[in-house]
């Protein structure tokens, strides 16, 4: 094991004997990583998953007001983290049932970005809403129905959102099929910033 360096990250402790760790990079590796300076545990940290529903009913789409932080009153598609033992497409409607009382019987992948800067990757759901209904949760201050010309782009809480909103959009006016896959480089707030993968 390499000698400790110095990031500027303060380490911690260990999750399996609670001793200090150390900020090292373990032999055959190549990353800095957590490890316990008494049982040598190697703590991985690894990107987070979240996944989330863009949900159609009669040419509109589902938008959720965000009732929590980050980007409180701003409007977003149903999403959050993943759980653990959950697939990614039970993750996706499950969120949009906790935020939205909103259900689909026909989820299929739509979209994944890599968010990079935070660690981050972003799995997209496309369905239609059942039977229209949607209704706010506890982390939710309100939820509508958007014809495309009528979406708050400018209120829009983060970049994924609108990113997976104008390709929606576009790929139904192009009648195009298959998932779309981009690397999203901005925080919101900022000018989009964005590699796509898959047009």
């Amino acid at each position: 094991m390499n000698d400790v360096v110095d990031s500027g990250v303060k380490p911690g402790f260990c999750i399996r004997c609670g001793a200090s760790v150390k900020l090292a990079i373990p032999k055959g590796d190549n990353r800095l990583r957590r490890i316990c300076i008494d049982c040598d545990f190697i703590h991985y940290e690894n990107p987070k998953n979240v996944v989330g529903c863009l949900l159609e009913w009669q040419g509109k789409v589902l938008l959720c007001k965000r009732a929590i932080e980050p980007r409180y009153g701003f409007w977003t598609l149903p999403a959050g983290f993943m759980e653990n033992q959950e697939s990614t497409i039970e993750g996706a409607a499950r969120e949009a049932y906790e935020e939205a009382t909103a259900q689909s019987d026909d989820l299929r992948l739509f979209s994944v970005y890599n968010l990079p800067h935070i660690s981050q990757v972003y799995m997209m759901f496309y369905g239609t809403l059942k039977d229209g209904f949607a209704r706010a949760n506890e982390e939710t201050l309100a939820v509508d129905l958007f014809h495309q010309s009528d979406i708050p782009w400018s209120e829009l809480a983060f970049p994924v959102v609108t990113d997976t909103l104008t390709r929606y959009f576009e790929t139904n006016e192009q009648n195009k099929k298959g998932v779309y896959c981009a690397d999203i480089l901005s925080r919101p707030g900022e000018p989009l910033q964005i590699v796509r993968h898959r047009d």
